[in-house]
């Protein structure tokens, strides 16, 4: 097994990979335990992307032409950044909205003995 593809994260490992497979190469998919072992970091760069060695170089092809594809994307990267991160405080204060509900309820409980 070689490695064609350090990934960014897990998740772009498996798309990676996914591709491959599209492609008729077997990829497998290393370094994913590696993620939870680093604890509550946001861990980088342990992802890879594994093929056969007689795959490694149509594999290699395969990831520089979705990477230049990638590099090169119709969206403005700017403003993609601006919305995951305005999604994410949406969720963040979605989130803190159940807990100080589960709160609430919980307190309600309690003083209903």
């Amino acid at each position: 097994m070689k490695i064609v593809h350090q990934a960014s994260s897990i998740t772009e490992a498996h798309i990676v990979a996914g591709l491959l497979r599209t492609e008729g190469i077997a990829a497998h998919v290393g370094g994913y335990y590696l993620q939870g072992g680093v604890g509550e970091l946001a861990p980088m760069d342990f992802a890879n992307v594994q093929v056969a060695d007689e795959d490694a170089s149509r594999a290699r092809d395969i990831v520089a032409a979705w990477e230049a594809r990638r590099g090169s994307a119709a969206y403005d990267d700017a403003a993609h950044d601006d919305t995951l991160r305005n999604h994410g405080r949406g969720m963040a204060g979605a989130l803190l909205a159940i807990l100080s509900a589960l709160s609430v309820a919980g307190l309600l409980l309690l003083l209903a003995r």
